[in-house]
């Protein structure tokens, strides 16, 4: 059975700020519609992916050693990282903001770097291995990395409840920040990769076998 040419073989490129379908037969460097430049596809992919990431690991480090907010009542302070903050608000039985702010801080950046992570290193290695399914992976990284930025606006909404009903005092601390920049990065890296990189060998292997039958 022949399968359908695939978008490279119609010289079609896809638009990555508007989504237009261009035609790059007559080679043109800009879209017709929005004007932004057109690539075939994302430019140095794996490089930009990588450096997005390690930066991503490296402010994370700080972002779970800092504290993220100062908690003042009755004269008296105390700073709380992301992790004494989840049992603080677990002890109180707050579970559901504790469990807000451990999916948000803690399981998503870890499954996004884990998920990265084993693309990079899959399209680098030209695996063949599960390609629907990284594709899948990739899309949920995508999904999860919008939802990243809850654990900020929890702190934020919690410090203006307390506010609100005058029972204390929360400052937001250097640690928040840290975990600001965690999330932009990693979200930097998942635009920066390039999802048909997973598909560019098994392509490349049909094609020759296509040729070889004929």
């Amino acid at each position: 059975m022949n399968t359908p040419p695939a978008a490279h073989d119609l010289n079609l490129c896809l638009c990555h700020s508007c989504g237009k379908t261009c035609d790059m037969a007559s080679q043109p460097s800009a879209c017709e519609r929005c004007g932004a430049p057109l690539h075939a596809r994302k430019i140095n992919s794996l490089n930009r992916t990588w450096a997005f990431l390690l930066a991503a690991l490296v402010f994370y480090v700080p972002a779970n050693l800092l504290p993220v907010m100062n908690t003042s009542m009755f004269g008296s302070g105390a700073d709380s990282t992301i992790i004494s903050g989840v049992l603080e608000f677990w002890q109180h039985g707050a579970w559901d903001i504790a469990l807000i702010i451990f999916i948000a801080s803690i399981a998503v950046p870890g499954i996004k770097f884990g998920a990265l992570t084993l693309l990079l290193v899959t399209v680098q290695r030209g695996s063949l291995w599960a390609r629907k399914e990284r594709s899948k992976l990739y899309r949920f990284v995508e999904l999860i990395g919008y939802w990243s930025m809850l654990d900020v606006i929890v702190v934020a909404l919690v410090a203006a409840l307390v506010k609100f009903h005058a029972l204390a005092d929360i400052e937001p601390r250097s640690g928040i920040l840290f975990f600001g920049l965690v999330v932009v990065f990693t979200m930097l890296a998942a635009m920066s990769f390039d999802p048909r990189l997973i598909w560019d060998k098994a392509n490349n292997e049909e094609g020759m076998d296509e040729v070889a039958h004929h």
